[in-house]
């Protein structure tokens, strides 16, 4: 199946619809039988039936469609965010007592689960450095059930070799998990390394257009039931129509953007790691990097994020620097058109994000799609003003 199938053609029946180019969005909310009998059969069978949109939804089934086939899976389930498609997939595993082991660094809310829910519920973690993968396996207790990966992260970039760290999960009977928001489907294929469960933050790039927030969940059919008829009913973190229908829509332009983005970034990284005011530039695309031959290895081609260390003797500097910036906008998240900004020093002194080791001189680029020579002239003068 090709790539331009699956994000132009895949699930679409425009028959169904009046023969209209782009999908429907059908907002309802349930969806009326001809008979007791025909409720019955369509209740019994409700992740693939359209019996109430809490559970499946025309529109949403197209975006299940075509992310099942990106990555490789047999199935998938959309959720109202990355967090919830995390939660879902982590809770969805485990059992009060359980462990689990999880790359140092993860997404900031995967964090926060794996130290503050689930310890509630008697789920415990251990944070390795994933950059070695025996790290995974000297971490395995008896009641370990679950590896988590993150590869590469969204500060560092630091990488897991996938195919090393599910090779120790096989050998002692245990699930893997991997957060591929940063690369897409398009840039490295989890579950072709071993993974059994893929998740997206697809309000990033798979949206690409930073206004719709939500996750994914790729997997095997029969694991995607075990999560609908539990954790994605139960806790209620579903999708909007609209919203899956704004993802259909930035997956249309999937490929282009991650082309522009693979183009711009290297030039970007270059001007910066030159700059006499930079001390070190994080990304996995660098000849310099720690993991620069298993970023080659397990991943097509670049992204558009990295982080940048300055040079500088005050947060006060790194404000001034991040301040005088014009193209660049100043926010959270990635994966859009626009390219952005966001300096941990904005952390700093924040009771809800409070970190003693915190490393305010770090700052995180993204690469959007503006060219990259007016990004350069922007960074320019903003170093030479602050």
């Amino acid at each position: 199946m090709d790539l331009s199938y699956i994000l132009n053609d895949l699930g679409e029946d425009r028959e169904a619809y009046f023969n209209a180019v782009t999908p429907p969005i059908i907002q309802s909310t349930n969806f009326a039988f001809r008979s007791v009998g025909q409720m019955r059969k369509e209740l019994e069978n409700e992740s693939d039936a359209y019996f109430y949109t809490r559970g499946n939804n025309p529109t949403v089934e197209i975006l299940r469609k075509k992310m099942a086939a990106l990555e490789g899976t047999e199935d998938a389930l959309i959720f109202a965010s990355g967090g919830a498609a995390v939660t879902a997939a982590v809770m969805g595993n485990l059992n009060a007592g359980d462990h689990l082991v999880c790359v140092q660094k993860p997404y900031g809310w995967t964090a926060k689960l794996l130290q503050k829910l689930l310890p509630r519920f008697g789920v415990t973690a251990t944070f390795v450095d994933g950059t070695d993968a025996a790290g995974y396996e000297k971490a395995i207790q008896p009641n370990t059930k679950l590896l988590y990966l993150e590869s590469p992260n969204s500060l560092t970039f630091s990488l897991q070799d996938v195919e090393a760290v599910t090779a120790i999960a096989r050998k002692h009977g245990l699930l893997t998990v991997m957060d591929n928001s940063y690369c897409t489907p398009l840039n490295q294929q989890p579950v072709a390394m071993g993974v059994d469960l893929v998740v997206h933050s697809a309000t990033k790039y798979l949206c690409g257009h930073s206004d719709a927030l939500a996750g994914v969940v790729c997997g095997t059919r029969a694991m995607m039931a075990k999560l609908f008829d539990a954790e994605f009913m139960t806790l209620g973190g579903v999708i909007s129509p609209f919203n899956a229908w704004l993802i259909l829509r930035g997956l249309r332009t999937l490929h282009l953007r991650m082309e522009r983005s693979a183009q711009s970034t290297p030039k970007v990284v270059e001007f910066l790691q030159n700059h006499p005011r930079v001390a070190k530039v994080y990304y996995p695309f660098l000849p310099s990097h720690p993991q620069y031959a298993l970023a080659q290895k397990q991943m097509k081609r670049p992204g558009g994020m990295f982080s940048v260390e300055l040079k500088a003797d005050s947060i006060a500097e790194v404000e001034r620097f991040c301040d005088n910036l014009k193209r660049f906008v100043l926010a959270t998240s990635w994966g859009g058109y626009e390219s952005l900004v966001y300096p941990m020093a904005v952390l700093a002194g924040a009771s809800n994000y409070a970190n003693p080791n915190l490393n305010w001189r770090l700052i995180r680029f993204y690469v959007g799609l503006e060219e990259p020579e007016v990004l350069i002239s922007d960074l320019e003068q903003a170093l030479g003003e602050s």
